[in-house]
């Protein structure tokens, strides 16, 4: 399964947080981008291993995004 993720650096933190738009407080963070993919899978995991447990089984949207900048 894919998903998409959001990877921000945090100045503040001195390394990413990961977001999942999809899964509404699905976030993660790492001091580095590896460490941040690996947490945010587990976030994952644990988000669907909840869902499911509740009754809320995943079901695949199909649905294209993406992010980009715009410069004004």
């Amino acid at each position: 399964m894919k998903f998409q993720v959001i990877f921000t650096l945090d100045s503040e933190y001195q390394g990413y947080v990961a977001e999942v738009p999809e899964f509404p407080g699905c976030v993660s963070q790492g001091k580095t981008l590896d460490e941040a993919v690996e947490n945010i899978k587990d976030a994952i995991r644990g988000y669907l291993h909840v869902q499911a447990k509740h009754g809320n089984p995943y079901v695949a949207q199909e649905s294209q995004s993406f992010i980009g900048e715009v410069v004004v």
